[in-house]
């Protein structure tokens, strides 16, 4: 209970607070490229269940269909601002609506696209997805974008073993770290 009270809280204060910044981004995505601001996919939820997750856009119109559900270091899909906004991982920032009306925490496993099911056993999806995925997590927070899969899992599944309001609190911490010294994604 203190975790979702926190959650909502801390994101309207963020969804607040960062909307001058939804302002520019969203007019900076306009100008580079074409097609809507926000980019809405299908990702799965606690035990299960399907939501739309939303992010600023980062990638050309389309891209979705030219590529694999996860992008490599010089993806020629990621248009110029979609480079600046995930290396601060400003484009997660809309995410915070996914927290506030509680298809997301702050803090829990990255939510999967439904095609990644295959990529664990019957055990470890049900783990995984018995919380509340997060904006960040403990692969998120220790290892950023340089996790193998097996890692992210090992990580999340961690995650979930020891859950507790100052675990998320420490990997809050670490995830600012992480930004703050190596940049986003």
């Amino acid at each position: 209970m203190m975790k979702r009270i926190f959650d909502v809280f801390v994101s309207l204060f963020l969804l607040v607070l960062f909307a001058p910044i939804f302002l520019i981004i969203s007019v900076l995505i306009k100008v580079d490229s074409q097609g809507p601001v926000l980019f809405k996919q299908v990702r799965i939820g606690k035990n299960g269940k399907n939501f739309n997750i939303y992010k600023f856009r980062s990638m050309k119109g389309g891209a979705e269909s030219t590529g694999p559900h996860f992008t490599s270091k010089n993806d020629v899909r990621i248009t110029s601002i979609g480079k600046i906004i995930r290396k601060s991982s400003l484009d997660e920032i809309p995410q915070l609506y996914n927290v506030l009306v509680g298809d997301m925490s702050l803090v829990g496993p990255r939510p999967n696209v439904p095609l990644q099911r295959e990529e664990y056993t019957e055990r470890e999806w049900c783990k995984r997805n018995s919380v509340r995925p997060g904006i960040t997590g403990l692969a998120q927070a220790t290892l950023r974008s340089s996790a193998t899969k097996q890692q992210r899992t090992n990580l999340d599944l961690e995650y979930v073993e020891n859950a507790s309001f100052f675990y998320d609190m420490n990997i809050l911490c670490l995830t600012v770290k992480q930004v703050v010294s190596r940049g986003g994604n």
